[in-house]
Parts: structure tokens; C-alpha cells; sequence
């Protein structure tokens, strides 16, 4: 009798020890480090189940059932982006679903050049799609609260990064990028944009185009004098980088008259003024040049001949001329003795 009582003790051990660590041991079945888990916003328990179940992220739905219904996480389903790791027990994973423990999600923002850009970025990272983006970005009356409309509307966007759920509102996401814009404009660039006769928003489109201009942070200042000397004269602007934005063709490597025609407030070839909103989101360093732009009686810029990514300025036509013939002449002189290596090398 007694041995029997020792028999059956360790059998219920051993089941007991089974379930212990059917709940508490290792629960996962991928072979990945980590399974993301997207719980879209209104989602029951049971399609929560099925997605495990048919991405086989577990070795036993059956006891992520069990635990789920004694820890009442049917009646708690929350929405988010879950990151799931490997060997996590299927008790740890029903308590971090249950208490809606999200992976917080990065919004990188570099340079974009368009709404569309943005939208496709923040369709691809959270739970609202691309299009309910751009719906917001072009609508005046969503834009107006932040005295925006959809010309200035990427006016608000500054490059970092940002951080959110992957279920967090468009609303919200755009208070947080406003947020960012309220925080750079301080007294200080507000005051300099003032004196420069210009809006935050016309420095951030002034800005926009100086980005596209150069990477030499050392002569953006200079290039956003040339601009702002043009202004002053009531010159076009005359800026590349608005024909390629207008012709949405960003992979163009000249500019040809051909191009010039185009019929867009964004060419500044045709259009006096600013283009009516950033053709980029430029660099706080970019935008930082513009407001500390210094004092010059350049009218005119040029590529290096030297092919070096910077610039060289000039204050008249004629000076102007000279720069940009030796440039067509050392570029007509690289390209020829590229052809002429090609030859060699083909020989």
C-alpha cells in the first residue's frame, strides 16, 4: 500500500512537473531570435490565437489557451506590435499580451522630399496606412490648427528620430513631429528669421533648397546668401533643385532647357519668389546657415572645377561666366580622358 501511495505521489510530481514546464519552460517553436507579433487595433482573442497558430510561434496552443482563459486575457486583448523572443514561456508570453507590454518603435527621419515619402514611411513603421497620411497632409483644415496647410505641411518635419507604439494615432504622431517644431523655433531663429524678412516656414523652404544645393556644411551660409540677394533684387532664384522637385525626377544629373519649361510654382526658373513649400526636409545645420546666412554681394554660384562638391561664387554676370566656363572646361577635359581609359581598358 505504502509503495503504491509512493507511486502514485510520483506520478502526480511528474505531471505536475510536465505542466510546470508546459507553462513555465521554453514555449516557442521558431527558429528566429525574435517573432513579431501585430495585434491590429480591435482584434478578438481567437484571431490572436490563429495568427500564432498558423505562424506555428508556439509548441502548444492548447496551453496558451489554458493560461490565457485563467489569466481572463480574452476580456484584455490590446493592440500593438509584440516582439516575442526565443525560448520565452508561454506564461510570459500571455502576461506581456495580457498587460499590453509593447516594443516601442523607431521613426527614423532623414531627408525626405515629398508627402508621399513621409507617408510611405509611417505606413510602412505603424498601424495606420499610408493613404489616411497623406489624406491628413493635404488637408487644409486638419493643418490649419498648426497654422500649416498643404503647401508648408512638411514645414513641421525635422529630421531625428522619434519614438512610438506601433498602434499610436496619425494624430498623435503628428502632435510629436509638431512638438519638434515648436522646440527648434525658439526666440532666438524666430527673431533671425525676422530680421531676414522671412517666416520659420519660408527659412525651412530657403533651407530645403540650400540642402539640395550642397553637402558642404562650411558654404551653405554662402549659397543661402546668393538666394536671399536674389530675393532682395526681385531675381528668380533660379535654383536646380526645384526643376528636378517639379519634374518629381530627383534622379536627374543636369538640367537642360528643356527641363526649365516645366509649368510648376516649384521652378524657380518661371516663378519669382520662393516655391510655395520645401522641396526637402532639410538639416538643422542646413537651417541654422540660412538664419546665420552672412552678409555678401553674391548673385551667382558654380560647381568647383576642382570637383570637390563645393562651390564658387560670383557677384556679377560676367564673373559668373568665366567660373562656369573653366568648370565646362575641366569637365569637358575629366570626360575625355574617361573615354579615353575606357578605350585602353577595352584594348
Amino acid at each position: 500500500m505504502k509503495k503504491t501511495i509512493i507511486i502514485i505521489l510520483a506520478v502526480l510530481v511528474l505531471i505536475a512537473a510536465f505542466f510546470g514546464w508546459k507553462i513555465a519552460g521554453p514555449g516557442t517553436n521558431f527558429t528566429n531570435k525574435v517573432y513579431t507579433l501585430y495585434i491590429k487595433t480591435g482584434s478578438t482573442f481567437n484571431e490572436v490565437a490563429g495568427t500564432l497558430e498558423k505562424g506555428n510561434v508556439l509548441n502548444s496552443n492548447s496551453t496558451f489557451n489554458f493560461i490565457s482563459n485563467r489569466l481572463n486575457y480574452p476580456a484584455k486583448v490590446k493592440a500593438g506590435r509584440y516582439d516575442i523572443k526565443k525560448g520565452s514561456s508561454i506564461l510570459s508570453i500571455v502576461r506581456m499580451l495580457r498587460n499590453g507590454t509593447q516594443t516601442p518603435v523607431n521613426l527614423v527621419i532623414t531627408k525626405l522630399r515629398t508627402k508621399e515619402n513621409l507617408a510611405a514611411l509611417i505606413g510602412r513603421k505603424f498601424e495606420c496606412d499610408s493613404a489616411a497620411v497623406i489624406k491628413y497632409l493635404n488637408s487644409n483644415d486638419s493643418l490649419s490648427k498648426y497654422g500649416l496647410d498643404s503647401n508648408t505641411a512638411m514645414t513641421m518635419i525635422f529630421p531625428n528620430t522619434y519614438t512610438f507604439y506601433w498602434n499610436t494615432g496619425l494624430s498623435k504622431i503628428i502632435a510629436a513631429l509638431q512638438k519638434e517644431q515648436n522646440s527648434f523655433w525658439n526666440n532666438s531663429r524666430i527673431s533671425k528669421a525676422k530680421e531676414k524678412g522671412l517666416t520659420p516656414e519660408q527659412v525651412y523652404t530657403l533651407a530645403s533648397i540650400v540642402e539640395e544645393e550642397t553637402n558642404a556644411h562650411f558654404e551653405k551660409g554662402t549659397i543661402a546668401s546668393v538666394y536671399l540677394n536674389r530675393m532682395a533684387k526681385g531675381m528668380r532664384l533660379g535654383a536646380d533643385p526645384t526643376v528636378k522637385f517639379a519634374l518629381k525626377d530627383f534622379g536627374l544629373k543636369r538640367i537642360y532647357y528643356k527641363h526649365l519649361a516645366v509649368a510648376s510654382p516649384y521652378n524657380t526658373y518661371r516663378v519669382a519668389g520662393l516655391p510655395p513649400g520645401p522641396i526637402c526636409t532639410p538639416a538643422a545645420v542646413t537651417i541654422d546657415a540660412v538664419l546665420n546666412a552672412p552678409t555678401t554681394d553674391y548673385l551667382y554660384f558654380v560647381a568647383s572645377s576642382q570637383f570637390n562638391g563645393t562651390h564658387n561664387f560670383a557677384a556679377t554676370y560676367e564673373a559668373h561666366l568665366k567660373l562656369a566656363k573653366e568648370y565646362q572646361q575641366a569637365l569637358d577635359k575629366l570626360m575625355n580622358q574617361k573615354k579615353a581609359n575606357e578605350q585602353i581598358d577595352s584594348n
